[in-house]
């Protein structure tokens, strides 16, 4: 896997890209195929320039099975059957808008200043969480973060390791929705009917900005 930045744009400048040899190092080191393709792992960041993002949704690593992640937080490639994660958030977005998107690419929202970035960009085939606090990527989520401090955001943190950065974004002046993970194992402790999406346009509204299109096709 080679790593690519050309496609960076503002988020070039940031200190863990001049450490990128080093992650490169890491993930070479690795015998196991890493999800996703390299052309995608920093879609994220791509998608979605500093100065554009509105909305920023924290999730945890790619999914781990081939063909699936494309290189944004929750979403799926067009066509794939939905992850049960996305199939809840999916239900809790049909509660507030009475319709979901048409399929699991969220590249929709990402095109609309909704950043979704993943805590850890990779993860080896088959092994779900299998680089976190391994190889490093941690540190860009931070970096991510207090650049997107020079004015208030909406953060969306869905469980304990997004959530872990709630009360620096408050001190920060954003706008947070947090809740418990909106996988099977956690869904109805709390996700289910907490509203984020809704929740967040109010705020963008009353910002003076556009509200997201959640369901735009």
């Amino acid at each position: 896997m080679a790593l690519r930045t050309d496609r960076l744009g503002g988020w070039a400048a940031l200190p863990f890209f001049a450490d990128l040899p080093r992650i490169q190092a890491q993930l070479d080191a690795d015998p196991r195929p890493i999800l996703p393709p390299e052309d995608r792992v920093f879609a994220a960041l791509e998608h979605c320039q500093p100065a554009d993002t509105r909305v920023v949704f924290l999730g945890q690593d790619p999914y781990h099975t081939p063909g699936v992640a494309n290189g944004l937080a929750f979403s799926v490639v067009a066509g794939q059957k939905l992850p049960p994660s996305l199939r809840n958030i999916y239900k809790e977005l049909g509660t507030e808008f009475n319709a979901t998107p048409p399929d699991g690419d969220l590249t929709r929202w990402a095109d609309q200043g909704v950043l979704l970035l993943n805590d850890v960009l990779t993860v080896p085939e088959g092994v779900a969480r299998g680089h976190r606090k391994r190889i490093g990527w941690e540190a860009l989520t931070v970096q991510v973060l207090d650049h997107l401090s020079d004015r208030p955001r909406a953060f969306v943190l869905w469980g304990n390791d997004a959530r872990a950065h709630a009360d620096r974004l408050r001190a920060c002046g954003h706008h947070v929705q947090e809740s418990v993970h909106p996988s099977p194992l956690s869904a109805n402790r709390g996700f289910f009917g907490s509203r984020p999406f809704s929740s967040v346009n109010r705020w963008l509204i009353d910002q003076g900005g556009a509200p997201i299109d959640w369901i735009k096709a």
